[in-house]
């Protein structure tokens, strides 16, 4: 049996978790919740998880019942996200590794979500719909790589919500996007906003701008279902076009996102449409969490990666096509 422990925090959440070939021992986790109205800081939300990650730490073993010496290998998010908390993760991941003796795994954040989201449904071979706060891409499994078939050209979906919230004051307890998926269930009226798909990929930005110069913010109830239906259209045209192109009957949601009940009606829409399936994931596993890096790190392990002290560094911008995926036929 290998046992793996993963540590996550490349924005506002830090999570530890445990993976043990396949089954989830353990996953604590803590947000760092800024007042309405603000984003979180990277060196504020650095601040928070070295405040909190040892106390996260303790969690995950005892919830797991587990020793240091019963890990086989320490695994960490090695990026995308946000510098000062990755650093601050991968430090700790470091650390315990050396005192653990333990092989040390970095670990592609957006292959963590794919992976736990693989796990979790059983899903054979989807086209991906990855959906979060820094990141929108649809993906495809081909030839040892996660090949990205479309993306954002601006900001991620996530982040087009989370400042869309920001802008009418929208609690960020437990998380934005939360809030404007309830006060979207209670509106009934659609207002038309810029569609904006070229080709493979999708555009946000231009959206927020056109709400607040529209002056639909005086109105800001009208706002939410009309934002929601507008970019998950968006979202499901894109996914649809891929699914097309690879011939794929599967669609699996990933990211934060992807807990939007609205979001994953829509695509299950389209997927009975096309006789396809949708696998989908609850706030367990869509928001980022330890386990799914544990889960990556448990693929990467087996096949037999491991990350070297002096190559255990942080990369902001590390892109999902950049990992060779082992682990795959």
């Amino acid at each position: 049996m290998t046992v793996v422990i993963g540590f996550e925090g490349s924005a506002n959440k830090i999570g530890i978790g445990i993976i043990k070939d396949g089954e989830v021992l353990s996953n604590p986790r803590r947000t760092y919740i800024t007042p309405p109205g603000q984003g979180f800081m990277p060196s504020d939300t650095a601040k928070h998880h070295r405040a909190v990650i040892l106390t996260v730490l303790k969690e995950a073993l005892e919830q797991a019942g587990l020793k240091p010496a019963d890990i086989d290998c320490v695994a960490y998010t090695k990026g995308p996200g946000m510098g000062a908390p990755l650093v601050t993760v991968a430090l700790v991941a470091r650390t315990v590794a050396q005192l653990w003796g333990k092989p040390l795994l970095g670990v592609n954040h957006c292959i963590g979500h794919i992976e736990m989201g693989r796990l979790i449904t059983q899903a054979d071979n989807p086209t991906v719909l990855y959906v979060s706060g820094g990141n929108t891409q649809v993906i495809a499994y081909s030839e040892r790589r996660y090949r990205i078939f479309g993306e954002t050209i601006d900001i991620a979906v996530g982040n087009c919500l989370d400042r869309f919230a920001r802008v009418i004051k929208i609690s960020n307890d437990p998380s934005p996007g939360y809030n404007i998926e309830q006060m979207a269930k209670k509106g009934s009226q659609y207002v038309e906003l810029p569609y904006t798909v070229k080709g493979m990929d999708v555009s946000f930005s231009g959206i927020l701008s056109y709400i607040e110069v529209s002056g639909l913010l005086s109105c800001p109830t009208l706002m939410p279902p009309s934002l929601q239906e507008t970019v998950f259209s968006m979202l499901v045209e894109i996914t649809e076009r891929a699914m097309a192109h690879c011939g794929s009957q599967e669609v699996l949601i990933v990211g934060g996102v992807g807990c939007n009940m609205r979001l994953q009606e829509m695509m299950g829409v389209m997927c009975e449409e096309r006789g396809a399936k949708l696998f989908a994931t609850d706030e367990r596993f869509c928001i980022d969490n330890g386990a799914m890096i544990a889960q990556a790190g448990w693929e990467m392990f087996r096949s037999g990666q491991v990350t070297e002290l002096e190559d255990s560094w942080i990369t902001q911008r590390y892109r999902t096509d950049e990992v060779e995926v082992t682990w795959r036929d």
